[in-house]
This record gives C-alpha cells, structure tokens and sequence, in this order.
C-alpha cells in the first residue's frame, strides 16, 4: 500500500464505466478540432521531448499518472526515447486494458494502492486529470507524484486552457469532462511551486485546429502566448 497521501479511491471516479470506449466518447469533442486523440497525444510528446532536449535530458523511467489505458506509451517509448513507463490510475477497468494494449512493452500499469514509488522517476507527466480531481485534493495529488521523482527529475504537467473557447466547446461535448473543474497555468504554476517544484517554464500548444494545419509551424513561435487547447508546466524536483 501507498501511504495516505494518493488520489481519490475509484469509487470517486467514472472512468471504470468509460475504459472501453474513452477513445470514441473523447472523440466527440475533438471532432471540432478535426483531429483523432492520437494526433494529440503525440503532439504532447513530441513538444516534451523537444524541451528536454535542449536541456540535454534524457529520461529513462517515465511516470504516466493517471495513465489511462495507456495511450501515450508508445509515445514515450519510440519519441520520448524513455526505457520503461510506469502507468498509475485509478480505474481498474482501464488499467485492465492498457495491460492487454501495451502487452510485450516495457509498461507496467498499476492502481496507485498497488505500486509505492518513492524517488525512483526520472519524469512524471500527467495530461488531463487535474480538472478532475477536487482543488482541495490536489494538493495531496502533487506531493504523491513529487514524492516518486528522484532529486533532479523532472515533472510535465499538461491541462485543458480555460482560456481557449474551443477547447471549452471540446469539454462539454466531452461525457466525462462536462462538470470539470479546470485550472489556470497560473494556478498550476502556484500548486506546483507549493508541492517544492521549480518551474522551468510553461508552453501552450495546439493553437490550430485541421483546417488552418498549414499554420502549426508558427506555434512554437508564440507557444509562450495563452493561446492554445493546452498548456504544459514543466518543472523540476530540486537536487536537495
């Protein structure tokens, strides 16, 4: 067992009943977008990768909390260059899944009463759960996930932009999303910093949608501008 420091217990969660078609209920909402989950779950990647690599960082052991039935993995895996993903989520049923998905990869997934990590991650990412987890709970969730990164490791937390309309509009077409409770990159940054994080900096990405596609390469260019669907605040774990 984890200490008590861990996300709410499944019986909070309805990502049980949503495991075996989470892709096609998402979906609905990013349709508007005119773009398939796995178009964004790549892009997540592909601008994290970026960014540690002009660190010069390459992590070998990746956290994906809340990882779902682990869509991001291959991404880690063949973009990321990540050895070994360690998938931590509170819904059984998706964890089920992601083990049968990811059979044969270096992935492990377990529910968070499961597996104990204790400074043994070099980058713990979690895309889209916050919204999910009650503000007073949240807290309690970063200093779980600090507490897995090794001195020096390094945390990406991505989030839906409450500032972008579009993405707004993507949400409520969302089952699962409608009564989210979304934070700011400001409120993120604070939590973070609170939870002993140092932030290095905070990136906005999918500005535009399948229709203005020819525009995507000017996005790293104004990536620090409020813009986009999303939003990632990287940060690190200090050495001491």
């Amino acid at each position: 067992m984890v200490d008590n420091v861990h996300p709410p217990s499944s019986e909070d969660t309805p990502f049980d009943e949503f495991a075996q078609n989470y892709e096609a209920v998402l979906q609905k909402g990013l349709d508007l977008a005119g773009e398939n989950y796995t178009f964004f779950a790549r892009g997540r990647i592909l601008g994290l990768t970026r960014l540690l690599q002009r660190l010069r960082e390459q992590p070998r052991v990746v956290l994906d909390f809340a990882c779902g039935t682990g869509n991001s993995t291959p991404f880690f895996l063949d973009i990321l260059g990540a050895e070994s993903v360690i998938g931590l989520d509170l819904s059984q049923a998706s964890l089920q899944k992601a083990r049968c998905l990811w059979k044969g990869q270096p992935a492990l997934f377990f529910h968070p009463d499961e597996r104990e990590l204790h400074a043994e991650i070099d980058l713990a990412f979690c895309n889209g759960a916050f919204h999910h987890i009650p503000p007073v709970e949240r807290p309690q969730v970063l200093a779980t996930i600090e507490r897995a990164i090794k001195p020096g490791g390094f945390f990406a937390l991505w989030e839906n932009n409450p500032w972008n309309p579009g993405t707004r509009l993507i949400m409520h077409r969302v089952e699962f999303d409608r009564d989210a409770i979304m934070l700011s990159c400001w409120e993120a940054q604070r939590l973070l910093r609170q939870a002993g994080f140092q932030v290095l900096r905070t990136d906005f990405f999918f500005i535009f949608p399948h229709g203005l596609r020819f525009l995507r390469p000017l996005e790293r260019w104004v990536c620090r501008l409020p813009l986009g669907g999303q939003y990632q605040v990287l940060c690190r774990k200090p050495q001491s």
